[in-house]
């Protein structure tokens, strides 16, 4: 699990290089998950390699919204304040979100597109 989490680690710093380097506005760990995903995708990485890793950070996933859970209820003065463009934002957004993940899925579910 070591070699693993390293692996993901490597990724996350080369993505936080490149944010920094490249100037764009993308969150570096963002830019590393996108290095991870290509480089599981060509086959330049197993994925057998970062397996164990991946499992055990899936599998303790909710410990790592903690902070941001104690984080709001630190600051919730500021949400119950703008709690109208809070409403304003979520709504639409999620609709918009839940319209481009279906608009995508029936594009990758298109007859005769090619398996890969």
């Amino acid at each position: 699990m070591i070699p693993g989490l390293a692996i993901l680690f490597c990724f996350l710093a080369v993505g936080e290089g490149a944010g920094r380097l490249a100037g764009i506005p993308v969150p570096g760990s963002v830019l590393g998950m996108l290095l991870l995903a290509a480089a599981l995708r060509l086959g330049l990485l197993p994925a057998e390699s970062v397996q164990a890793a991946a499992d055990a950070l899936l599998d303790n996933l909710s410990l790592l919204f903690v902070p941001a859970g104690v984080g709001l209820m630190l600051y919730f003065d500021l949400p119950a304040r703008d709690w109208l463009a809070v409403l304003a934002a979520l709504v639409p957004s999620t609709f918009l979100v839940l319209a481009a993940v279906g608009w995508v899925q029936q594009l990758l579910e298109r007859p005769g597109r090619a398996e890969g």
